[in-house]
This record gives structure tokens, C-alpha cells and sequence, in this order.
């Protein structure tokens, strides 16, 4: 079943260039597969089920009435003939995925939805972060840095959402530099201590090569108040 809903999946999102593409899948999967093999209460097939189909419905790439009806995962699961208690179990935990969903206070209950979005979450993060998030801005015509664009301090869900003045490092603050400390697991944490040092390391590099002196001293105070 998994290597079926592996192939439906690539035939979905192997076109992506916005960063959640099916590299994008992979690497969440794989990474929750790591997870769950360390916690060993989890059920993998539902893990991994869930990794492979959490992004099939987002509304960034397919609008708010596929993410509302989880459209594309229901047609998938049913085609892969998934039982219905599978299938609602790994719905559910998709249904509670998502850092606009997290904004409104609604996180995974059970272990392998834990595992799933905190890989998802660490893919966010790091190299491969910095990556996406730079790939995310291309492709919705945006810019990497202004000077005079800053972030959002404590940033709704609404907000996040619509927000259509963006930029890459925006984006660290507003979210990518939070996630260290939103993740449910003992794997994720430790993942997301070196991911998130990489994405600190980057910053500073940056500010200090461009001159913005400002920012440099805006990202440390975050530091203090976040870390």
C-alpha cells in the first residue's frame, strides 16, 4: 500500500516548485519513519501513510475546499483500498497538521501524528529549510530581504495566512525560528536543535554580509526572547 500511495503521490505534487514537492514528501516521510522506528509504540504503516499524503490537500497549492474536505487524500486512501479505520486515523491526523492550524490550537493527539508533523516541521528547518523557503518566495514573485519590510510579531492565524507582504526572512521570524520549540517528540526536539542552529548560524552570516546592522540586533534580541 505504501509504495501505491508513494506513486499517486509523485504523480500529484512530482511538478511542485513552491518547496513541497515530492522530494519534499520523501524527506518527511523518511524522517518520520526515523522517528517512529525510536518511538516504538507507533504504528508505522499509519505514520507513514500519513507523511506520504499530509501535504495532498494544503491550500497553499490546491485552495481551501480541497484542505477543508482533505479531497485528494479521501480519493488515494480509497484507491489504495485502505480500511476505513486507516483511513480515518491518518485523515484525522492530517486534519490537525500545519502551522496555520497549530495558530489556532490545533496540534496531533496521538504519536504518530506528533512524529508526522514534527518531521514535517524539521523539513522546515535547516538546510533544506532555507531552501524552501527561498523556493516558496520565487515562485509567488516575492523577495528574499528588504530592509524596511519587518516581521509580524506574534502573528495570527488569519494573518498568516493572507499575508501577501512577505519576504524569506520574514518568514524565519514568523515562523521557521519557532518551530524548536513547538515540537511533541524526544526524536523531533533533538532534530530541531541542530536544524534550528543551522537556520541562526545563516542569519547571522547574512545580516553581517549585507550590513544590516539593525536586523543583526533584531535577530539576537528574538534569540533572548524565544530561546
Amino acid at each position: 500500500m505504501i509504495e501505491e500511495v508513494k506513486k499517486l503521490v509523485a504523480e500529484l505534487l512530482g511538478d511542485d516548485k513552491s518547496g513541497h514537492g515530492f522530494d519534499h514528501i520523501m524527506r518527511v516521510y523518511n524522517l518520520s519513519i526515523k522517528f517512529a522506528e525510536a518511538e516504538k509504540s507507533a504504528d508505522k504503516d499509519i505514520v507513514g501513510l500519513s507523511a506520504l499524503l499530509h501535504d495532498v490537500d494544503d491550500y497553499k497549492l490546491f485552495g481551501d475546499t480541497f484542505a477543508d474536505n482533505l479531497t485528494n487524500a479521501k480519493r488515494i486512501l480509497k484507491q489504495v483500498d485502505a480500511n476505513v479505520d486507516t483511513s480515518n486515523t491518518v485523515l484525522k491526523i492530517i486534519n490537525t497538521m500545519g502551522y496555520s492550524k497549530l495558530l489556532k490550537g490545533i496540534r496531533p493527539d496521538s504519536i504518530e501524528g506528533q512524529i508526522v508533523s514534527d518531521a514535517d516541521m524539521c523539513d522546515a528547518m535547516g538546510a533544506t529549510g532555507i531552501l524552501r523557503n527561498f523556493a516558496y518566495t520565487l515562485k509567488h514573485n516575492r523577495i528574499f530581504f528588504d530592509n524596511n519590510i519587518w516581521p509580524v510579531e506574534n502573528i495570527s492565524a488569519e494573518v498568516y495566512k493572507n499575508k501577501t507582504q512577505d519576504t524569506s526572512v520574514c518568514h524565519f521570524f514568523e515562523k521557521l525560528l519557532k518551530l524548536q520549540s513547538l515540537m511533541l517528540t524526544k526524536e523531533g526536539k533533538k532534530e530541531a536543535i541542530y536544524r534550528n542552529e543551522i537556520m541562526v548560524d545563516f542569519l547571522r552570516h547574512f545580516f553581517k554580509e549585507v550590513n544590516a546592522t539593525d536586523w543583526g540586533n533584531y535577530l539576537e534580541d528574538y534569540l533572548k526572547k524565544h530561546n
